[in-house]
């Protein structure tokens, strides 16, 4: 009886995970500067806990200094194709 139960709870559990819904529906597509704002406000919350992780004296100074600067390279590169993404959008609306 028991092996029985558990023949039945396997195959029970292999027929959902491989079994595919008749609709299956995608989410919105996100495009590049969406992508680009998300992680820009991924950037900024990491500059904000590293320096909270800074002043709780958790990380030394070279540390903060260098991941600091490497935030902040990141958080110009992609402010920098946002702005070029958008001024490229305007120009073409413009047309």
């Amino acid at each position: 009886m028991i092996p029985f139960l558990c023949a039945l709870v396997g195959a029970a559990a292999l027929f959902y995970v491989f079994s595919v819904p008749e609709i299956v529906t995608a989410g919105p597509e996100k495009t590049r500067a969406a992508y680009l704002r998300e992680r820009k406000e991924v950037v900024y919350e990491n500059l904000r806990d590293l320096n909270f992780e800074h002043k709780a004296g958790k990380i030394p100074e070279v540390d903060y200094k260098s991941m600091k600067n490497s935030l902040e390279e990141e958080a110009a590169a992609i402010l920098a194709e946002i702005s070029r993404l958008e001024s490229g959008i305007r120009t073409r609306v413009a047309r």
